[in-house]
């Protein structure tokens, strides 16, 4: 019983707004090999949860099949969950919202989960802008199956048996963004001080969230030759910007400088900042983001940070003009309104 937690912790834990500690938001211990990528990201989702003070139950984590989709286990061990087929998160994550819009989605994937066999689904949930954050944990291997490359290997990148990637790969962000995700981040495993906001950013958007985080695989991807290993990474990053999100009505901690920053606010009343490396970068501009990682990509650098938002966007319940309550808070009366509706159905009909 080697998975399970111990439930020990320091009586002088710090608490959030709910009173509850990071223990809360815990999960069983993670099985993956020691110093993967994919636990530090578990980390900074437990993280951002705990600082936003978000009710465990509120949450439904959905994941497909890997590596990655096996970390839903080992964070908010309190929070719905589910397990789906390969490649089909999406689709699970859609039913799911469509049935209960007052739960917040977040769904777990990997580079070959979504850039593979998910690749369709990736596609029309990023249309249908469903509300829900999307995280792929990016190790461009495939670690269940010792480390073949996958579609998102970068084009001469060698892996740990030798073998150098021939093909282009597929750019996940710049792919969100062309397809018209409202909100489009990237980030490092590694790099939990710039990871933590942009997930806390992406809670609070109000439409589709997409999070491509670089996570080195350290058993089958993190070789010399390897462009996703961490000494590859962490000597090719490029950072946008410093992001912070900042509640409504509580003491803003982190500390910027006078005019280098941008707030955006939410629909929820909170604000994401972004302090600036480049004073030509804008968030709210698509063409810009697109461009800014096509040339980070010919500098062979990885761009990370928020790199798109759209503040003004509506979700899939919007579009399709669904019902404000959970389906399963709606009663006959509801469902069936009688025959003298459906009479003036088929009179506005003819």
């Amino acid at each position: 019983m080697t998975y399970i937690r111990p439930k020990f912790r320091h009586p002088d834990l710090p608490k959030n707004d709910l009173g509850y500690t990071t223990r809360e938001y815990e999960g069983s211990l993670s099985t993956l090999c020691a110093g993967c990528g994919h636990d530090s990201i578990s980390g900074s989702i437990l993280q951002a949860c705990f600082e936003l003070s978000i009710p465990p139950h509120r949450i439904a984590k959905l994941s497909g099949i890997g590596c990655s989709s096996k970390t839903p286990n080992y964070f908010l061990g309190n929070s719905h969950g589910f397990n789906s087929v390969h490649g089909r998160m999406p689709s699970v994550a859609t039913g799911a919202n469509m049935a209960n819009r007052d739960l917040i989605y977040m769904g777990v994937s990997g580079d070959g989960d979504t850039a593979s066999i998910g690749m369709g689904q990736f596609v029309h949930v990023i249309r249908r802008n469903l509300n829900m954050v999307y995280i792929v944990m990016n190790n461009g291997c495939y670690g269940l199956t010792k480390g073949q490359d996958s579609a998102t290997a970068d084009a001469g990148s060698k892996s740990k048996a030798g073998s150098v990637n021939p093909f282009q790969p597929i750019d996940l962000a710049g792919l969100a963004l062309e397809l018209g995700a409202s909100f489009v981040a990237q980030s490092f495993s590694g790099d939990k001080e710039q990871l933590v906001p942009l997930i806390k950013a992406a809670v609070s958007h109000p439409g589709f969230a997409f999070i491509n985080v670089i996570s080195p695989c350290v058993t089958f991807n993190n070789n010399p030759g390897s462009t996703k290993s961490y000494d590859y990474v962490r000597e090719h990053i490029e950072a946008t910007g410093k992001t912070d999100l900042v509640p409504e009505k509580s003491e803003i901690l982190a500390s910027y400088e006078s005019g280098t920053g941008t707030e955006v606010m939410l629909h929820d009343g909170t604000f994401i900042k972004l302090e600036k490396l480049a004073a030509n970068r804008d968030p709210f501009n698509r063409m810009e983001a697109m461009n800014a990682l096509r040339n980070a990509r010919n500098r062979n650098e990885i761009l990370t940070g928020l790199l798109y938002i759209e503040t003004d966007t509506e979700d899939l319940h919007h579009t399709i003009n669904s019902t404000d309550r959970p389906l399963n808070t709606l009663e006959e009366a509801d469902l069936c309104p009688g025959s003298s509706v459906l009479a003036e159905i088929n009179e506005d009909l003819r």
